[in-house]
């Protein structure tokens, strides 16, 4: 992959979280502006001295670290319920994942898959009637609105939103993206949020949200793209840019573990640079937790619906 990553900002697996990125100070979400401030429509521009960078507003997930003790948390089952991939990595991306999940709540934590690997997600809600169950999913398409509810409803589980739209995604994205562009040797000149993409109403909701929120952060042209499904293609975005004179084409991943999307991103023709996906990265774990913290205590608990 073209992409590439510090390390500052991946989980530290069972041995902890390591530090992610931008730092955040109550009552903001500014970013680290030593390279990336203001903003500029120029193609060619990669630098940009002086400008003051926008803000997200602050999202209750974006900086704290949530963690559940007690009774409650020790006694409820959290499970991840992955897509799957038979790409060997994607398996070990969401474990580094649940280790640290496992850290910030202190509750077992276990994967189940939709598809490609096991154990299925069905097997494990099988042995764990009552669990909470977190969607690991950027988009709320047909497996989080359907598929997902369906399997956890015989077991009693209480499921959580997915993680589409959350500030602490874009912010993850961003540290991939800033961590691909220097691999690459410098910034982008245009970004496109490749996203997987979903035919249902309100399915590409979640990388919409993306591109607007990194459109926030960066100074530079944001736009979508999806891997399936929806259009235009990442291709078709890269394209689209270049004609209008971009050059340094990066694509920030908004996908979560490596997959077949993942390696077609990395085999595109013409990019900058390829951010990692991101899973693993410190503050999609915060979010997971803060899922389950919701939902274990039983606020706005809703059996196989939305709980968080």
């Amino acid at each position: 992959m073209n992409g590439g990553n510090s390390g500052n900002d991946r989980i530290g697996g069972v041995g902890g979280i390591g530090r992610n990125g931008p730092d955040f100070a109550a009552g903001t979400d500014r970013t680290d502006d030593t390279d990336r401030t203001g903003r500029t429509d120029h193609p060619g521009r990669t630098d940009h001295p002086g400008h003051t960078a926008r803000t997200l507003p602050l999202h209750p997930t974006g900086h704290t670290n949530p963690t559940v003790s007690g009774p409650v948390a020790r006694a409820r089952s959290l499970v991840l319920a992955a897509h799957g991939s038979v790409v060997p990595e994607a398996g070990a991306t969401v474990a580094r994942l649940a280790d640290a999940v496992r850290l910030l709540t202190g509750a077992p934590v276990s994967v189940g898959h939709l598809d490609h690997r096991a154990p299925s997600l069905p097997d494990v809600l099988a042995d764990r009637p009552g669990a909470v169950v977190v969607p690991l999913l950027l988009g709320d398409g047909y497996h989080r609105t359907v598929d997902i509810p369906a399997v956890a409803r015989p077991f009693d589980c209480a499921v959580t939103r997915g993680l589409s739209g959350e500030h602490a995604v874009s912010l993850a994205l961003y540290d991939r993206l800033r961590a691909a562009e220097r691999k690459a040797g410098g910034p982008a000149d245009a970004v496109v949020v490749a996203g997987a993409g979903s035919s249902r109403p309100g399915g590409d909701d979640g990388t919409l949200t993306a591109v607007r929120q990194l459109d926030l952060l960066l100074p530079v042209p944001v736009v979508a793209a999806y891997c399936s499904s929806s259009t235009p293609t990442p291709a078709e975005a890269v394209a689209r840019l270049h004609a209008r004179g971009f050059r340094r084409v990066a694509l920030a991943t908004h996908l979560l573990a490596p997959g077949r999307f993942t390696r077609a991103l990395a085999a595109l023709p013409d990019t900058w640079a390829v951010a990692e996906p991101i899973a693993d990265h410190a503050r999609v774990a915060r979010l997971v937790a803060a899922r389950y913290a919701v939902a274990a205590g039983g606020r706005d608990s809703a059996g196989p619906r939305a709980a968080a």
